[in-house]
């Protein structure tokens, strides 16, 4: 077997370009949300001739729809790392409740701060998808969530009768502020306010349970 020819130099390989294009798209969304992401833009920003896309991505569709993956990631990954912040060794109860709390902050602290990728996560049909699949690093949101739901029932704070399906009045619920903060009524809300608001959401949340 004779080995592959070298690649002419700046060539890359696809693997990266289609990384490439997608790191860049997370670059436009970041800036401008989903309708920042297009494909002369982001090709340019890349280094590569605007057709060349068409390997990678079907249309610009397709291109979004990865966008909103990694997007949907770095939700994840911020919701893990709070998580990741709350102490154990404490009562399991408050350990629970917790840990959910930290999923809540951190999702929208993510839609205040990160309000373009935010909105890119869930920019497409699929978003739900996404949100319950797996990235290279870890589950995605809708997973941390069932998680966490799993961890109140283990703990005893949430009766297991009433588990099926709490994911969604929870999401809904912390997704509805998220919006209300960023795009909606309480867009001009300072920070405070908004850390107060979040604290009485979850406390009605957590009685609810």
């Amino acid at each position: 077997m004779t080995a592959a020819p070298p690649r002419p130099p700046g060539r890359r390989p696809p693997g990266q370009v289609r990384s490439a294009l997608i790191a860049a798209g997370l670059d436009l969304a970041r800036a401008g949300g989903p309708d920042a992401v297009v494909l002369r833009e982001a090709t340019r920003r890349v280094g590569v001739a605007p057709n060349a896309v068409y390997r990678h991505f079907a249309d610009l569709g397709a291109l979004l729809a990865g966008v909103s993956v990694a997007a949907m990631g770095e939700l994840a990954r911020r919701m893990r790392e709070q998580v990741a912040a709350v102490p154990v060794g404490g009562d399991p109860k408050e350990t629970a409740i917790a840990r959910l709390g930290a999923l809540g902050e951190a999702y929208i602290g993510f839609a205040t701060e990160e309000t373009g990728l935010f909105e890119t996560a869930f920019a497409v049909p699929r978003h739900l998808e996404y949100a319950a699949g797996t990235a290279g690093d870890g589950p995605m949101p809708f997973q941390l969530l069932g998680a966490a739901l799993d961890d109140l029932v283990a703990a005893g704070v949430l009766p297991a009768g009433r588990r099926p399906d709490a994911e969604y009045p929870v999401w809904s619920c912390v997704h509805g502020m998220a919006v209300l903060v960023t795009r909606g009524p309480l867009r001009d809300m300072p920070e405070d306010c908004v850390r107060h608001v979040g604290g009485q959401l979850f406390a009605f949340i957590t009685r609810g349970l």
